[in-house]
């Protein structure tokens, strides 16, 4: 472990509130830990820990701080530039860990004064794109382009959509707006070489997208708008110190915590819920995506639960561990009270302290050392994702047809009325059917909902520009849906969760409902140099996520809003809620 960086005096405090069975499991697990010297096993890379396979190649985010503070200066200096340039905006365009770890540290953080105001587009919505592209200066706009293996659809087809449009505004300086963040010698490093790109920033290869913040993926967005990564990494220094192979579990900040994950996971209360100070509320994100993705895999893993509203304790059932991050200077009173009155109604509570949003620094390396030791607790492998890429690969196959004949596969309706249709599997619509579902749309909605059991988690899918008018409806729908039948719940805006809680949910345990949510693109927005627009990606994408989730034998009902989108998510909203009535 580097250790060249000062240590910040004071770590994020962490305790952890279990109910007495499951501390005693948690206390045995430690004693075993301790006695097999796991965390020394960790630190060396030792891949039994885990699944025995190449688990030892995708470590290198336990050094990664010392590595990325001898390049401090060099990025903090790169910052300087764009502010001296005078460029007003910075659009990331990415996808999956890669991405949400710099959008956790702009939405925390904010641009610095005079810097350029952050915005991260990881999105094949045609109308997500568009707003996007309204709401930025195109000729004094910094893009980078970030991608660790270059070779992701969404990243490459935002890149040539901006490409294409930035000389309009500013000559043939354009690509000089262009920087990439990718792993050496990849596809994406060469593209951006041969357009003359201003910057080309390299990944570390062995470290995976999730786990690469406190890289040149994190580091880089952060100091264009205008922080200083020594600062940021020491902060994250102090908590890998904390982590370190010499102390004992129970004080290990990211074993303790681990352990505690994996072992309520395996004992059933796998919902990991995250509540958030408003001021670091974005850290759920990015917590939800790794837990996931890391986990969610071989029947097994760990639920995150993100942005959930709030309701009393009698809605949670007992398949929940909470995890609250509290900012004290900016704390809401509402968390606190629903948190003290969880733990007394004895849920397992983890509380901890952040003590300003810089030190989320501390939870990014705290976390990262939990979801690897939760990973060797369940016995799989937190580092690969292989349902992941067999979205990827269905996707990809739907793509590639409309590319030889220009249209999508024709799907039969289960229901069409209003604008609304309904589709689904032939399995799952003979079971929806023998639970009553019929001639309305309340009617498929209420024996989706029927299915739901005890232990199981519901989630809403949405294809659709995530507007914060439509986040909240969605958010309506859930927390009724929550209230009402007593189970977890989960809002993802695709194609944004194919590349994290996607993997969960299909290679996880079997005990999801899903609620696809589709709808037609308008206007739509052409690719240059593809046949395929951006809505033809998104339908695909949907396509091939719902394909791969009725494979493996889920509980899933896909809506599609073929008018207003508003409207419908209204309308399907409203029928939800007399089906729940």
């Amino acid at each position: 472990m580097e250790s060249e960086f000062a240590l910040v005096q004071t770590l994020n405090e962490q305790t952890i509130t279990l109910p007495p069975a499951l501390m005693r499991e948690v206390a045995k697990a430690q004693e075993t830990w301790h006695s097999k010297e796991n965390t020394r096993r960790l630190w060396e890379a030792d891949a039994t820990l885990w699944t025995g396979r190449d688990e030892g190649a995708w470590l290198g985010w336990l050094d990664i701080v010392g590595k990325e503070l001898r390049e401090a200066g060099a990025l903090q200096e790169f910052g300087r530039q764009l502010r001296a340039e005078n460029f007003t905006d910075v659009l990331l365009l990415g996808m999956g860990g890669s991405s949400l770890g710099p959008e956790v540290l702009a939405t925390s953080l904010g641009s610095a004064p005079g810097y350029p105001k952050w915005h991260m587009l990881d999105s094949t919505d045609p109308q997500q794109v568009g707003r996007f592209e309204r709401g930025i200066d195109a000729a004094r706009t910094l893009y980078i382009v970030s991608s660790k293996s270059g070779t992701t659809l969404e990243p490459n087809v935002l890149m040539d959509y901006f490409l294409a449009k930035a000389p309009a505004s500013a000559g043939n300086a354009a690509t000089c707006q262009f920087v990439a963040i990718t792993d050496p010698g990849s596809q994406l490093q060469k593209t951006a070489e041969a357009k003359g790109f201003r910057r080309v920033f390299h990944g570390v290869p062995n470290i995976g997208g999730r786990y690469s913040v406190l890289s040149h993926f994190g580091m880089v967005p952060l100091a264009a708008i205008g922080h200083d990564p020594r600062a940021f990494l020491e902060a994250a220094g102090a908590m890998a110190q904390a982590c370190g192979p010499n102390l004992p579990p129970a004080q290990n900040p990211g074993v303790a915590l681990g352990l505690a994950i994996g072992v309520l996971a395996a004992a059933g209360c796998n919902k990991l819920t995250i509540f958030a100070s408003p001021s670091i509320g974005a850290f759920g994100l990015w917590a939800e995506q790794l837990l996931a993705e890391s986990t969610g895999k071989n029947g097994k893993g760990v639920i995150p639960v993100a942005g959930e509203p709030l309701s009393e304790p009698s809605a949670y059932g007992e398949d929940r561990l909470f995890v609250y991050l509290r900012d004290p200077a900016r704390a809401d009173p509402a968390q606190d009270r629903l948190i003290d009155a969880l733990a007394r109604g004895g849920h397992p509570v983890v509380r901890i302290t952040v003590g300003s949003p810089i030190l989320l620094a501390q939870e990014f390396f705290r976390f990262e050392i939990a979801t690897a030791v939760a990973g060797a607790v369940l016995g799989i492998n937190p580092f690969d994702q292989p349902d992941v890429e067999a979205s990827k690969v269905a996707a990809r196959k739907i793509t590639q047809a409309f590319e030889k004949t220009g249209a999508l596969p024709v799907e039969p309706p289960v229901f069409e009325a209003s604008g609304i249709t309904l589709y689904t599997d032939t399995r799952n619509a003979e079971s929806l059917r023998k639970l009553g579902a019929n001639a309305t749309l309340g009617s498929w909605l209420k024996a989706l909902f029927a299915t739901l059991e005890g232990g199981d988690y519901f989630a809403l899918l949405a294809y659709v520009d995530a507007t914060e008018a439509r986040l909240q409806a969605l958010q309506g729908l859930r927390a009724a849906l929550r209230d009402r039948k007593r189970v977890a719940t989960c809002l993802q805006f695709g194609p944004r969760f194919l590349h994290s809680t996607g993997q969960a949910y299909k290679g996880g345990p079997n005990s999801g409902v899903f609620l696809q949510i589709t709808a037609r693109p308008a206007p739509d927005l052409a690719i240059p140099e593809r046949k395929a627009s951006f809505g033809v990606i998104e339908a695909a994408q949907a396509r091939g996520d719902f394909r791969i989730l009725a494979e493996r034998g889920r509980r899933v009902l896909h809506a599609h809003i073929d008018h207003d989108v508003d409207a419908g998510l209204a309308a399907i909203g409203k029928a939800a809620r007399l089906a729940l009535a």
